[in-house]
């Protein structure tokens, strides 16, 4: 399922036009990556829980040379899934 399938399923569950769904997806999403920025995390009962990580400054390799390269901390996006979501799939 891509962002287009996502809409159209939001709008006929909804019952509201495609453009409004776009509009509430893209509020979410943009909502989400404003509250992990933040270090917050964004719980949804029986979804899940979005949060970020902080990943530590590590060496690596450069595939093509070989050579050690630094790669610098940083934070990752992360998500845990709920118990609903959980036994919803299987």
């Amino acid at each position: 399922m891509n962002k287009s399938d996502l809409i159209d399923a939001i709008a006929s569950e909804a019952d509201i036009s495609k453009a409004a769904a776009g509009r509430a997806l893209d509020a979410v999403v943009s909502s989400v990556a404003k509250a992990l920025k933040a270090d917050d995390t964004v719980s949804l009962v029986g979804f899940g829980t979005f949060y970020a990580s902080t990943r530590a400054a590590r060496t690596g390799r450069n595939p093509r040379t070989g050579a050690e390269i630094k790669i610098k901390a940083s934070k990752v996006p992360k998500f845990r899934p709920g118990k609903a979501l959980k036994d919803g799939v299987n």
